[in-house]
Protein backbone atom coordinates (compact mmCIF):
# COMPACT_ATOMS: atom_id res chain seq x y z
CA UNK A 1 0.00 0.00 0.00
CA UNK A 2 1.40 3.18 -0.98
CA UNK A 3 2.21 6.01 1.76
CA UNK A 4 0.96 9.26 0.51
CA UNK A 5 3.18 11.97 0.86
CA UNK A 6 2.27 15.01 2.71
CA UNK A 7 3.60 18.54 1.62
CA UNK A 8 5.44 20.43 4.53
CA UNK A 9 2.44 23.11 4.73
CA UNK A 10 0.06 20.59 5.06
CA UNK A 11 2.13 19.39 8.32
CA UNK A 12 2.75 23.04 9.76
CA UNK A 13 -1.02 23.50 9.30
CA UNK A 14 -1.84 20.44 11.40
CA UNK A 15 0.57 21.55 13.79
CA UNK A 16 -1.21 24.57 14.04
CA UNK A 17 -4.67 23.25 14.47
CA UNK A 18 -3.34 20.68 16.76
CA UNK A 19 -2.15 23.55 18.79
CA UNK A 20 -5.06 25.68 18.78
CA UNK A 21 -7.45 23.10 19.89
CA UNK A 22 -5.21 22.06 22.39
CA UNK A 23 -4.93 25.68 24.08
CA UNK A 24 -8.96 25.89 23.31
CA UNK A 25 -9.42 22.70 25.60
CA UNK A 26 -7.09 23.98 28.11
CA UNK A 27 -8.71 27.25 28.52
CA UNK A 28 -12.20 25.90 28.21
CA UNK A 29 -11.41 23.04 31.21
CA UNK A 30 -9.48 25.83 33.49
CA UNK A 31 -12.74 28.41 32.96
CA UNK A 32 -15.17 25.23 34.15
CA UNK A 33 -12.82 24.20 37.01
CA UNK A 34 -11.05 27.44 38.04
CA UNK A 35 -13.58 29.66 40.06
CA UNK A 36 -10.66 32.24 40.56
CA UNK A 37 -10.50 32.77 36.98
CA UNK A 38 -13.90 34.43 37.38
CA UNK A 39 -13.09 36.80 39.57
CA UNK A 40 -9.76 38.25 41.25
CA UNK A 41 -8.93 37.19 44.71
CA UNK A 42 -9.25 38.93 47.90
CA UNK A 43 -6.08 38.61 48.93
CA UNK A 44 -4.77 42.54 48.43
CA UNK A 45 -1.16 43.66 46.82
CA UNK A 46 0.62 44.90 49.25
CA UNK A 47 2.06 48.87 48.85
CA UNK A 48 3.81 49.09 52.09
CA UNK A 49 6.80 47.44 50.54
CA UNK A 50 7.16 50.11 47.82
CA UNK A 51 9.47 53.06 48.46
CA UNK A 52 8.35 55.53 46.17
CA UNK A 53 11.13 57.97 45.68
CA UNK A 54 12.47 56.71 42.06
CA UNK A 55 14.45 59.42 39.36
CA UNK A 56 13.52 59.63 36.29
CA UNK A 57 16.56 60.01 34.05
CA UNK A 58 17.48 63.10 33.19
CA UNK A 59 16.83 63.11 29.30
CA UNK A 60 12.35 62.33 30.63
CA UNK A 61 12.61 65.92 32.54
CA UNK A 62 11.01 68.94 31.69
CA UNK A 63 12.59 71.89 31.29
CA UNK A 64 11.10 74.12 34.03
CA UNK A 65 8.74 71.45 36.14
CA UNK A 66 9.76 71.37 39.94
CA UNK A 67 11.67 68.04 40.37
CA UNK A 68 11.36 67.31 43.75
CA UNK A 69 7.00 66.67 42.89
CA UNK A 70 6.05 63.12 43.37
CA UNK A 71 3.02 61.37 43.21
CA UNK A 72 1.96 59.37 46.09
CA UNK A 73 1.22 55.89 44.80
CA UNK A 74 3.47 53.01 44.19
CA UNK A 75 6.18 52.39 41.34
CA UNK A 76 4.86 51.96 38.24
CA UNK A 77 8.06 51.07 35.83
CA UNK A 78 7.64 49.71 32.44
CA UNK A 79 8.77 46.03 32.48
CA UNK A 80 12.08 45.05 30.12
CA UNK A 81 10.22 42.79 28.53
CA UNK A 82 7.88 43.88 25.33
CA UNK A 83 6.11 40.17 25.05
CA UNK A 84 2.82 42.44 25.54
CA UNK A 85 3.81 45.73 23.34
CA UNK A 86 4.90 49.26 23.82
CA UNK A 87 2.70 50.50 26.62
CA UNK A 88 4.41 53.03 29.22
CA UNK A 89 4.35 53.86 32.29
CA UNK A 90 1.19 55.73 31.73
CA UNK A 91 -1.00 52.74 31.44
CA UNK A 92 0.54 51.20 34.62
CA UNK A 93 -1.21 54.10 36.78
CA UNK A 94 0.48 57.12 38.47
CA UNK A 95 3.80 57.04 38.48
CA UNK A 96 6.25 58.62 41.43
CA UNK A 97 8.81 60.23 39.69
CA UNK A 98 11.36 63.32 40.35
CA UNK A 99 9.95 64.86 36.71
CA UNK A 100 6.58 64.90 36.05
CA UNK A 101 6.89 64.33 32.04
CA UNK A 102 6.06 60.99 30.88
CA UNK A 103 6.80 59.65 27.03
CA UNK A 104 3.92 59.15 24.99
CA UNK A 105 2.96 55.41 23.03
CA UNK A 106 1.56 54.66 19.47
CA UNK A 107 -1.03 52.83 20.86
CA UNK A 108 -2.43 55.60 23.15
CA UNK A 109 -1.97 56.38 26.76
CA UNK A 110 -3.70 56.15 29.92
CA UNK A 111 -3.38 58.89 32.20
CA UNK A 112 -3.79 59.89 36.13
CA UNK A 113 -6.82 61.88 35.76
CA UNK A 114 -8.41 59.02 33.42
CA UNK A 115 -7.18 56.16 35.70
CA UNK A 116 -7.82 58.07 39.38
CA UNK A 117 -6.61 56.99 42.32
CA UNK A 118 -7.79 53.69 42.05
CA UNK A 119 -7.40 50.72 45.12
CA UNK A 120 -4.42 48.36 44.30
CA UNK A 121 -5.57 45.65 42.25
CA UNK A 122 -5.64 42.37 43.65
CA UNK A 123 -4.19 38.51 42.99
CA UNK A 124 -3.71 35.06 44.56
CA UNK A 125 -0.07 34.28 45.47
CA UNK A 126 -0.72 30.38 46.15
CA UNK A 127 2.85 29.45 44.67
CA UNK A 128 4.93 32.00 45.73
CA UNK A 129 7.95 29.63 46.94
CA UNK A 130 8.06 28.82 43.13
CA UNK A 131 7.38 32.40 42.44
CA UNK A 132 9.96 33.86 44.68
CA UNK A 133 12.28 31.36 43.23
CA UNK A 134 11.67 32.15 39.87
CA UNK A 135 12.04 36.05 40.68
CA UNK A 136 15.53 35.44 41.98
CA UNK A 137 16.64 32.80 38.87
CA UNK A 138 15.18 35.62 36.50
CA UNK A 139 17.03 38.46 38.21
CA UNK A 140 20.34 36.84 38.30
CA UNK A 141 19.52 36.44 34.54
CA UNK A 142 18.73 39.52 33.94
CA UNK A 143 22.06 40.69 35.23
CA UNK A 144 24.38 37.77 34.04
CA UNK A 145 22.64 37.53 30.59
CA UNK A 146 20.30 39.90 29.50
CA UNK A 147 22.16 43.25 30.70
CA UNK A 148 25.40 42.06 29.46
CA UNK A 149 24.21 41.20 25.94
CA UNK A 150 22.04 44.21 25.44
CA UNK A 151 24.53 46.63 27.22
CA UNK A 152 27.20 45.02 24.30
CA UNK A 153 24.59 45.38 21.67
CA UNK A 154 24.19 49.38 22.27
CA UNK A 155 27.44 49.58 22.43
CA UNK A 156 27.77 47.96 18.64
CA UNK A 157 24.66 48.73 17.42
CA UNK A 158 23.49 52.84 16.62
CA UNK A 159 20.19 53.60 18.05
CA UNK A 160 18.66 54.15 14.75
CA UNK A 161 19.21 50.70 13.56
CA UNK A 162 17.97 49.75 16.68
CA UNK A 163 14.58 51.69 16.06
CA UNK A 164 14.69 50.00 12.53
CA UNK A 165 14.75 46.81 13.98
CA UNK A 166 12.06 47.58 16.44
CA UNK A 167 9.83 48.51 14.01
CA UNK A 168 10.07 45.41 12.24
CA UNK A 169 9.31 43.30 14.91
CA UNK A 170 6.56 45.05 15.82
CA UNK A 171 4.97 45.45 11.77
CA UNK A 172 6.04 41.15 12.74
CA UNK A 173 3.72 41.32 15.85
CA UNK A 174 0.57 43.18 13.93
CA UNK A 175 -1.74 39.78 13.15
CA UNK A 176 -1.97 39.57 17.04
CA UNK A 177 -3.10 43.18 17.54
CA UNK A 178 -6.12 42.89 14.63
CA UNK A 179 -6.97 39.78 15.51
CA UNK A 180 -7.55 40.96 19.42
CA UNK A 181 -9.11 43.93 17.97
CA UNK A 182 -11.78 41.89 16.79
CA UNK A 183 -12.36 39.80 19.82
CA UNK A 184 -12.25 42.43 21.60
CA UNK A 185 -15.28 44.48 19.44
CA UNK A 186 -12.80 47.03 18.08
CA UNK A 187 -13.02 46.44 14.22
CA UNK A 188 -12.21 49.94 13.52
CA UNK A 189 -9.02 49.65 15.59
CA UNK A 190 -8.55 46.33 13.68
CA UNK A 191 -8.80 47.72 10.16
CA UNK A 192 -6.15 50.49 11.38
CA UNK A 193 -3.73 47.36 12.05
CA UNK A 194 -4.20 46.09 9.19
CA UNK A 195 -3.45 49.19 7.00
CA UNK A 196 -0.45 50.15 9.10
CA UNK A 197 0.48 46.59 8.37
CA UNK A 198 -0.09 47.33 4.74
CA UNK A 199 1.52 50.59 4.85
CA UNK A 200 4.35 49.42 6.51
CA UNK A 201 4.96 46.17 4.71
CA UNK A 202 5.64 48.27 1.55
CA UNK A 203 6.13 51.22 1.64
CA UNK A 204 7.85 51.02 5.07
CA UNK A 205 10.19 48.59 3.07
CA UNK A 206 8.95 44.95 4.92
CA UNK A 207 8.01 46.84 8.15
CA UNK A 208 11.78 48.44 8.92
CA UNK A 209 10.35 52.12 8.79
CA UNK A 210 7.28 52.76 10.38
CA UNK A 211 5.37 54.72 7.46
CA UNK A 212 2.23 54.15 8.73
CA UNK A 213 2.50 57.11 12.15
CA UNK A 214 5.45 59.10 10.33
CA UNK A 215 4.19 59.57 6.73
CA UNK A 216 0.31 59.38 7.55
CA UNK A 217 0.43 60.04 11.41
CA UNK A 218 -1.57 56.89 11.70
CA UNK A 219 -1.65 55.50 15.37
CA UNK A 220 -2.68 51.90 16.03
CA UNK A 221 -4.09 50.18 19.35
CA UNK A 222 -2.52 47.46 21.51
CA UNK A 223 -4.22 44.18 22.26
CA UNK A 224 -3.45 40.46 22.88
CA UNK A 225 -5.17 37.91 23.86
CA UNK A 226 -5.18 37.84 27.52
CA UNK A 227 -5.78 41.40 27.83
CA UNK A 228 -8.90 39.96 25.34
CA UNK A 229 -9.61 37.75 27.96
CA UNK A 230 -9.80 40.28 30.63
CA UNK A 231 -12.19 42.02 29.10
CA UNK A 232 -14.46 39.35 28.77
CA UNK A 233 -14.25 39.04 32.69
CA UNK A 234 -11.58 36.71 32.96
CA UNK A 235 -9.81 37.06 36.31
CA UNK A 236 -5.84 36.70 36.91
CA UNK A 237 -6.13 33.34 38.42
CA UNK A 238 -2.84 33.46 40.27
CA UNK A 239 0.01 35.26 39.88
CA UNK A 240 2.66 32.92 38.08
CA UNK A 241 6.37 33.94 37.44
CA UNK A 242 8.27 31.98 34.19
CA UNK A 243 11.27 31.41 33.86
CA UNK A 244 12.93 33.84 31.19
CA UNK A 245 9.63 35.29 30.48
CA UNK A 246 9.45 37.08 33.99
CA UNK A 247 5.57 38.34 36.04
CA UNK A 248 2.54 36.60 34.43
CA UNK A 249 -0.45 35.05 35.55
CA UNK A 250 -2.43 31.80 34.28
CA UNK A 251 -4.97 33.89 32.07
CA UNK A 252 -1.83 35.83 30.50
CA UNK A 253 0.14 33.10 30.24
CA UNK A 254 -2.58 31.26 28.13
CA UNK A 255 -3.09 34.56 26.14
CA UNK A 256 0.87 34.37 25.52
CA UNK A 257 0.87 31.45 23.89
CA UNK A 258 -2.20 32.15 21.76
CA UNK A 259 -0.34 35.33 21.13
CA UNK A 260 2.52 33.05 20.34
CA UNK A 261 0.51 31.21 17.83
CA UNK A 262 -0.22 34.32 15.75
CA UNK A 263 3.31 35.33 15.18
CA UNK A 264 4.77 34.80 11.52
CA UNK A 265 7.84 33.70 12.88
CA UNK A 266 6.62 30.38 14.65
CA UNK A 267 6.10 28.85 11.09
CA UNK A 268 9.71 29.04 10.08
CA UNK A 269 9.68 25.47 11.21
CA UNK A 270 7.25 22.67 11.67
CA UNK A 271 7.62 22.68 15.50
CA UNK A 272 5.69 25.03 17.31
CA UNK A 273 8.53 26.36 19.57
CA UNK A 274 11.56 26.38 17.00
CA UNK A 275 15.50 27.27 17.32
CA UNK A 276 14.41 29.74 14.46
CA UNK A 277 11.45 31.52 16.20
CA UNK A 278 13.22 31.30 19.70
CA UNK A 279 16.02 32.54 18.39
CA UNK A 280 14.14 35.74 16.75
CA UNK A 281 12.34 36.56 19.80
CA UNK A 282 15.85 36.41 21.61
CA UNK A 283 17.02 38.57 19.16
CA UNK A 284 13.73 41.01 19.83
CA UNK A 285 14.05 41.07 23.43
CA UNK A 286 17.71 41.85 23.84
CA UNK A 287 17.02 44.72 21.24
CA UNK A 288 14.41 46.30 23.22
CA UNK A 289 15.67 45.86 26.60
CA UNK A 290 18.69 48.03 24.75
CA UNK A 291 16.57 51.55 24.92
CA UNK A 292 15.43 50.05 29.18
CA UNK A 293 18.96 49.60 30.50
CA UNK A 294 18.32 50.82 34.25
CA UNK A 295 14.55 50.85 34.34
CA UNK A 296 14.74 47.48 36.25
CA UNK A 297 17.67 48.31 38.43
CA UNK A 298 15.46 51.28 39.58
CA UNK A 299 12.69 49.77 40.29
CA UNK A 300 14.13 46.74 42.69
CA UNK A 301 16.57 49.78 44.27
CA UNK A 302 13.65 51.52 45.11
CA UNK A 303 11.80 48.89 46.72
CA UNK A 304 12.05 47.58 49.94
CA UNK A 305 11.19 43.97 48.90
CA UNK A 306 11.39 43.30 45.12
CA UNK A 307 9.34 40.47 44.68
CA UNK A 308 6.93 42.26 46.19
CA UNK A 309 7.27 45.32 44.06
CA UNK A 310 7.81 43.60 40.55
CA UNK A 311 4.43 41.46 41.42
CA UNK A 312 2.18 44.71 42.16
CA UNK A 313 4.00 46.72 38.74
CA UNK A 314 2.73 43.91 36.61
CA UNK A 315 -0.63 43.66 37.62
CA UNK A 316 -1.23 46.80 37.91
CA UNK A 317 0.08 47.26 34.52
CA UNK A 318 -2.07 44.75 32.90
CA UNK A 319 -4.95 45.54 34.93
CA UNK A 320 -4.98 49.38 33.29
CA UNK A 321 -3.89 47.93 30.00
CA UNK A 322 -7.60 45.79 30.29
CA UNK A 323 -9.41 48.75 31.96
CA UNK A 324 -8.22 51.48 29.09
CA UNK A 325 -10.70 52.03 26.52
Amino acid sequence: MRRRNIKPHSKRTTIFLRSASGLSLLLLLLLLCCPSLHAESDIPVSEANIDTGVNVPAAEKQAGEDETATTPTTIAQKPSDDEYGDVIEKETGPVPTTAGKKSSDEYGDVTTEETGAAEAPQIADPIKPWNVAMYHFNDKLYFWMWKPAATGYKYAVPEEVRGIIGNFYENLKAPIRIFNNLLQGEPGYAGIELANLFINSTLGVGGFKNCAKECFGINGRYADFGQTLGKYGVGFGFYLVLPFLGPSSVRDGIGSLVDWSLRPTTYLSPDFFSVESLGLYTHERINTTSFHLGEYEMLKDAAVDPYVAMRDVYIQYRKNLIEKK
